[in-house]
């Protein structure tokens, strides 16, 4: 139980209490599963399932008795804490239905017959609640038979009803039907809409107010509590009230239930909150080395190499990760999000994998979506799944599926300006919320994850005659590059996509990628080649290296444009090396131990190496 002084009754509660002498029926749909909150006493409130609240608030404002009826159970009357199981028997035999141990059983058509009679019932006023009113029908836009007979007396009835007054002060009371169902178009449109004697109230998920009794009295079972000074005991709470955001009351009976399970404090309340949301026990960010994060920007930069700046940056957002530093109070939204722009074949996406290697020590561990493949106005189904009714429904989303599954894991998303402007505001959600519902409705939470997004905005603009000029050049220093793909990032969220809001929620997260400059690229071009050799010495048993003059030649014909980057090296590297040199080894029908040393380079329609066989590799010099 909650001690709480300044209880108010849910707005949906109070809405219904309002029209009761006003309306013959209702409908209530939304978050009709989850507990609601009750005044038991002056001052004390406890939670209880919305049936037996709705039960307890009609008793209260008039009404005799309270018959509840659902599909499988049948009818029952709901009675009150001391009351006589006989008074619910002698209605339901009123009623005209056979009662054995307080239930009447279902039938669709013995429930349409019951409301007529208890619609039209004399006497002290009643209630009919139709719980799991959702699951009376098969299809709302293709009735059977007697579906349509039973909500035609329905609606019939909705308007045939009349008050009468009853009490003391005399107050108008219809017998009133409440149905409770999931959504409002379960039942069917035509009893519904443009009908003044029907009340449709919404129940929504309870908000902090109404979490916040709630949370103060769980938290009293976890160890250590009751104990707690003040200050540690109101933080954990607002930490629970907080961190429960958009969950159901019921949630957070389980979050306590789970922290009692598995022996965790009212301190960590947050981690419990954490384990329910994600489904995992273990938090692999926990785990992760910081030793290794301290001393990993050598690491990083010797796979993404003259981005000095960006590898600093991001290891700044992975250390603000790992220490939750400047996390909000919900600790909703992912660990960390990064914006990597600039040319292509950079490292940005380079950079990505070695993270992920870094923090989770497997960099294929990382989840990869090529955004150019969600181009189409309704590739969002892809990402969260088709909404129910569509094909693939039962599937559910690529992204949602993904995240459900591995939720501690670093997402890419490659590419993100070619994505569709309604791909693009589902990232809204993610970097505000983290949290995304897919099109079964279920909550996704991105809490755990890391979120990159690469893109090559800014290197190029569109002119005023839709021409595509170059916006940056090599020959621009690095700093008039960060300058422009920054601002021309800025205009292509604000102008062209009018999203504005989606560059706030990243922030200062955008790193700008230079140019890969010549010093850079002899580097690429000095670790592609060593790497090509130990290949082919790991894999074939051969060993092969190159003299000065082909080595020198090598790169000049390997570096002779840089405006596709490293993946532009790598391509020569295949083109000049790997290939005539797989050419050559298998003319020469090389064996494993033999050793051979490259000492020419012959340019023409394809490349050529002379090899010189040197025999065991201790005979090369």
């Amino acid at each position: 139980m909650v001690a709480e002084n300044s209880f108010e009754k849910p707005r949906w509660l109070r809405d219904l209490l309002r029209f009761l002498p006003l309306k013959s029926q209702f409908v209530l749909s939304g978050n009709v599963r989850d507990l609601q909150l009750f005044e038991a006493g002056p001052g004390v409130v406890t939670p209880r399932p919305m049936l037996q609240v709705l039960a307890a608030e009609l008793r209260v404002a008039g009404y005799a008795h309270v018959v509840s009826y659902d599909p499988v159970a049948g009818f029952r009357v709901i009675g009150l804490p001391g009351e006589a199981p006989s008074l619910g028997a002698d209605l339901l035999k009123q009623l005209g239905l056979e009662a054995a141990n307080g239930t009447a059983p279902a039938g669709l058509e013995l429930f349409a017959e019951t409301l007529q009679r208890a619609v039209g019932r004399s006497g002290d006023p009643i209630a009919v609640v139709a719980d799991f009113a959702s699951r009376m029908v098969v299809r709302t836009a293709a009735l059977s038979g007697p579906e349509h007979q039973a909500f035609t007396r329905a609606l019939v009835l909705s308007h045939q009803a009349r008050s009468r007054p009853h009490g003391t002060p005399p107050r108008p009371f219809f017998n009133t039907v409440l149905w409770v169902v999931d959504k409002e178009g379960d039942l069917p449109d035509w009893l519904l809409v443009d009908n003044p004697r029907i009340r449709h109230v919404p129940i929504a998920k309870p908000d902090h107010r109404a979490r916040r009794p709630l949370a103060a009295s769980l938290l009293r079972s976890l160890e250590g509590y009751r104990e707690a000074d003040p200050h540690a005991a109101g933080r954990a709470l607002d930490d629970f009230v907080d961190q429960t955001e958009g969950l159901l009351l019921v949630d957070l009976t389980s979050i306590v239930e789970l922290g009692r399970t598995e022996g965790l404090g009212f301190a960590e309340i947050a981690d419990a909150v954490r384990r329910y949301k994600v489904g995992v026990t273990e938090d692999p960010w926990r785990k992760i080395d910081r030793a290794k994060v301290r001393g990993a920007t050598d690491f990083v930069r010797s796979r993404v190499k003259g981005q000095d700046h960006a590898v600093v940056h991001m290891l700044d957002i992975v250390k603000r990760a790992v220490t939750g530093v400047g996390s909000p109070r919900r600790g909703s939204r992912p660990r960390g999000v990064a914006f990597l722009a600039g040319p292509t074949g950079v490292g940005k996406t380079e950079l990505a994998k070695t993270i992920t290697s870094l923090l989770f020590g497997d960099e294929g561990a990382y989840i990869r979506f090529d955004m150019s493949e969600f181009s189409a106005e309704h590739s969002d189904q892809r990402l969260i799944g088709a909404p129910p009714g569509y094909v693939g429904y039962d599937v559910g989303g690529e992204l949602t599926n993904a995240i459900r599954e591995r939720p501690f894991s670093v997402v890419l998303f490659d590419e993100i300006e070619k994505a569709h402007p309604r791909i693009l505001d589902k990232f809204l959600q993610v970097l505000d919320d983290g949290v995304l519902t897919s099109g079964r409705g279920d909550r996704v939470y991105f809490s755990e994850a890391f979120i990159v997004f690469t893109s090559n905005l800014g290197i190029y603009r569109l002119e005023a005659d839709g021409s595509r000029v170059p916006n940056v050049t090599p020959e621009d220093g690095f700093s008039e590059v960060q300058a422009r793909v920054r601002s021309e990032i800025e205009r292509h969220f604000k102008v062209v996509l009018n999203r504005p809001e989606i560059l706030n929620r990243i922030g200062d997260n955008v790193l700008v990628f230079d140019f890969v400059r010549p010093a850079v690229a002899d580097q690429i071009f000095a670790g592609m080649v060593e790497a090509a050799l130990s290949d082919v010495e790991s894999a074939q048993g051969i060993a092969v290296t190159l003299d000065a003059t082909s080595r020198d030649r090598l790169r000049a014909l390997c570096l002779a444009d840089l405006s596709n980057g490293g993946r532009g090296i790598r391509n020569k590297v295949e083109t000049h090396l790997l290939n005539p040199l797989a050419r050559a080894l298998f003319d020469a029908d090389a064996t494993p131990g033999r050793c051979f040393e490259i000492r020419g380079v012959e340019t023409g329609s394809t490349t050529t190496l002379h090899l010189a066989d040197v025999g065991i590799p201790g005979a090369v010099a």
